[in-house]
């Protein structure tokens, strides 16, 4: 595990880089294509990506103390099993820099209230039972003071999170007109328009809240057990397939990279199957693929994890790490906030 004295990046082309995610559960294979694998990329490339944990985010739709001890825990643990490095990242808990919550009172400041009321994540949320809370309706002001706090040059979202990135910017400009001045530095937004939509196992977007996630830490007998669930439709071994309407393709593909060798090898197994042998090619067969992809591609994440769980001293020293570097680049910027607003 690598030490957790982080050294920013000095180079002209790095960018600093943020991005959160809500700890409402262990990550899942969709979690790692749509968001960790860009943070790894972005890591490999020399940048400064600063990652959260959103726990105040969380307590939208968690009012459990336990649980949400337990999440936030899995998550921190999970992002650095995945290959986070502290030495090249910032990773913190949004409960540990206090200092933003202040920024969103500043920034509520400026919002009208017509912004929230067309903020589609609120009325998808309260569509499917969620509660009405002040919490869930002003919570993309928060989320543009998580963004505009740390003066990020990048945020890189799924196109379902674009429009809150959007109230960020938009805050942030309607903040610097109030005073005169460019006191928040105003992000670019970068949707991955290359992120493949991945299926769970009922054939539905990969999500926590359908309970239809792989998660790819689990136990390799259960694991193989969940990838065996996948939908499949009745075609038999002998019947030409078609990849592209398989959920278990598609999770392969996501996975794997749509060009990838072995992705190409298994859409060619759908589509000749009397090449495979007398017996065909059936689900099982593309199944079992899939499992082994899993374990292949996962082999040293679930090992750091092993490690990880052994000694959660480390998580606690990697977070107080990245709350230090974060809570420093925040004060700067709520220094200048509060020096425009009179707060100073």
């Amino acid at each position: 595990m690598p030490s957790s004295t982080h050294t920013p990046p000095n180079h002209r082309t790095a960018l600093r880089v943020l991005s959160g995610i809500q700890p409402s559960g262990r990550l899942h294979l969709g979690n790692y294509t749509g968001a960790v694998q860009q943070f790894l990329d972005l890591q490999e490339q020399g940048h400064d990506p600063f990652i959260f944990v959103a726990t105040y985010h969380a307590m939208t739709t968690i009012d459990d103390a336990a649980t949400l001890r337990d999440n936030v825990r899995a998550a921190a643990t999970d992002y650095l099993a995945f290959g986070l490095d502290p030495d090249r990242c910032t990773l913190y808990l949004q409960q540990d820099v206090p200092a933003v919550t202040e920024l969103a009172w500043i920034l509520g400041c400026v919002c009208p209230k017509s912004q929230m009321d067309k903020a589609t994540t609120f009325k998808d949320k309260v569509a499917k039972g969620l509660s009405a809370s002040i919490g869930l309706y002003t919570y993309p002001v928060l989320q543009a003071a998580d963004i505009l706090a740390v003066d990020p040059d990048l945020v890189p979202v799924g196109r379902d999170q674009a429009q809150h990135v959007e109230i960020a910017r938009d805050l942030g400009q309607k903040f610097n007109r109030r005073v005169g001045d460019t006191v928040l530095k105003i992000p670019k937004l970068q949707i991955r328009e290359d992120a493949a939509v991945v299926p769970g196992i009922d054939g539905q977007k990969m999500s926590k809240s359908y309970g239809n996630t792989i998660d790819p830490f689990m136990d390799e007998k259960p694991l193989r057990k969940r990838i065996m669930k996948v939908v499949t439709d009745s075609a038999q071994p002998g019947d030409v397939k078609d990849p592209e309407a398989s959920a278990v393709y598609q999770i392969f593909s996501a996975l794997a990279g749509a060009d990838d060798p072995r992705t190409l090898d298994l859409a060619q197994r759908y589509r000749e199957p009397a090449r495979q042998g007398p017996d065909g090619f059936g689900y099982g067969h593309a199944k079992q693929a899939l499992f082994e992809l899993v374990m292949d591609t996962f082999a040293e994440a679930r090992a750091r994890r092993t490690t990880l769980e052994a000694d959660p001293g480390q998580v606690d020293e990697v977070l107080r790490a990245g709350a230090a570097r974060a809570n420093d680049v925040i004060a700067a910027t709520l220094s200048r906030v509060r020096r425009a607003t009179g707060l100073d």
